[in-house]
């Protein structure tokens, strides 16, 4: 154990109680957080410490290093990415026979892999919401010059976004960063993700956990489609008339819409000036959840955050108040609307959903005994109803505890 080497930004102490000694794969099950896991070509073991729960993978030590490198690079630069926590090396058993390092990530709350998304919701609508989900994901990171180099869905986390995903990368043992990728690294990128994809499709027909009747290629067609569209949104050039000026307002709104910012937008006219160009440079994602987060800091995926500013405009009207302030706006609307209905979770049930997609669900409950009941349900009504019959039966999704998928309780939604 002189040879344990631990290299962390903030190495927590309780790390040297652990069995270093021993091969991950015969780490007893007592001391192991049995939560879901994807599929790895590597050993990967859960653990709590210090109060955390932690994901630990067994790997070659360049390689472990290599990797806690790059998740903190795509950290801090805005890429969904699971934290990197430390890498350990130095390992050896008793005997003195070396044993790999271990890459050690913290565990993403609220997540799961897309095995246990199927086990909940086993139908093609939930291939088309994880795949848009992935699609978005890669093309932020090729938006970054981040080579992604093996594209699925083992390699992602999942977390529930206002009725869609949002994607978080896992591993990026074969990635690479660039100044910029060229076009035929995001092609080869983009047929790595629909060559896996497929055959992870069919896996789940194979096991009976997505429908016989879809049809993989089809699906991973489509994230090919969703990807090339996406990205010519956000990056294609577009000309039109010096008189249609309007249209460059109209580009950045409709890149809002898709959820991002223009940070950098080239604009140029031809030599006459009767033509303009215009190109966007710098495009950053999470739109509505940046303003989300000014206005009431409320931390939230993207489209629960644009769910949520909906929320807020719908209230600003009814109170007649249009004409305000929205930051007063906004502080009345989660004082008086989001935190009630967020507290009234009760603590026993916390861990099932992030407060924000709760509050997603309670709209969206809302509006279905509405419809089925003919009237306007009153939100407390709503509120009441789905705390006692919907939420119980919901998994707890913040450190999800199973030790086989398939022993999760079935939800539509």
């Amino acid at each position: 154990m002189a040879s344990l080497e631990i290299t962390a930004s903030r190495p927590d102490p309780a790390l040297l109680d652990l069995p270093w000694e021993e091969p991950l794969e015969e780490w007893p099950e007592s001391m192991l957080a049995t939560l879901p896991r994807g599929i790895s070509r590597h050993v990967v073991r859960f653990v709590r410490v210090s109060g955390r729960v932690l994901a630990l993978k067994e790997i070659n030590r360049e390689l472990a290093q290599r990797e806690y490198d790059m998740l903190r690079i795509l950290r801090k630069i805005g890429i969904p990415a699971v934290e990197p926590f430390a890498v350990v090396s130095g390992r050896a058993t008793p005997g003195g026979e070396p044993l790999d390092a271990a890459l050690i990530t913290r565990h993403l709350q609220f997540s799961l892999p897309y095995r246990a998304v199927f086990s909940q919701v086993s139908s093609e609508e939930t291939a088309r919401r994880l795949l848009d989900a992935l699609a978005v994901l890669l093309v932020r990171l090729h938006l970054e010059g981040f080579f992604w180099g093996d594209v699925s869905l083992s390699n992602t986390l999942f977390r529930r976004d206002a009725g869609a995903f949002a994607a978080y990368l896992v591993d990026v043992e074969t990635g690479t960063l660039h100044e910029s990728l060229t076009d035929g690294q995001r092609a080869y990128d983009l047929d790595i993700a629909r060559t896996n994809i497929i055959g992870e499709l069919m896996d789940l027909q194979a096991g009976e956990l997505i429908d016989e009747e879809s049809d993989p290629v089809e699906v991973g067609d489509q994230l090919v489609a969703r990807y090339e569209e996406l990205w010519s949104a956000l990056t294609e050039r577009e000309s039109f008339s010096a008189d249609e000026r309007w249209r460059v307002s109209a580009r950045i709104e409709r890149l809002n819409e898709l959820g991002f910012d223009v940070g950098e937008l080239e604009l140029t006219t031809d030599l006459d000036g009767t033509t303009v160009s215009i190109q966007p440079k710098v495009v950053d994602a999470g739109h509505h959840a940046r303003r989300l987060m000014r206005l009431t800091g409320i931390d939230a995926q993207e489209n629960q955050a644009r769910r949520l500013l909906n929320d807020l405009d719908q209230y600003g009207a009814i109170t007649d108040q249009q004409a305000e302030d929205e930051e007063f706006v906004a502080h009345e609307w989660q004082q008086e609307h989001y935190e009630p209905i967020v507290r009234a979770i009760p603590r026993t049930m916390r861990s099932k959903l992030q407060p924000p997609e709760f509050f997603h669900e309670v709209l969206e409950h809302k509006w279905f005994l509405s419809e089925k009941q003919g009237r306007d349900v009153p939100m407390k009504e709503a509120v009441q109803d789905y705390v006692e019959n919907i939420l119980p039966h919901r998994p707890d999704e913040k450190s999800l505890v199973t030790t086989e998928t398939s022993a999760l309780p079935i939800f539509e939604g």
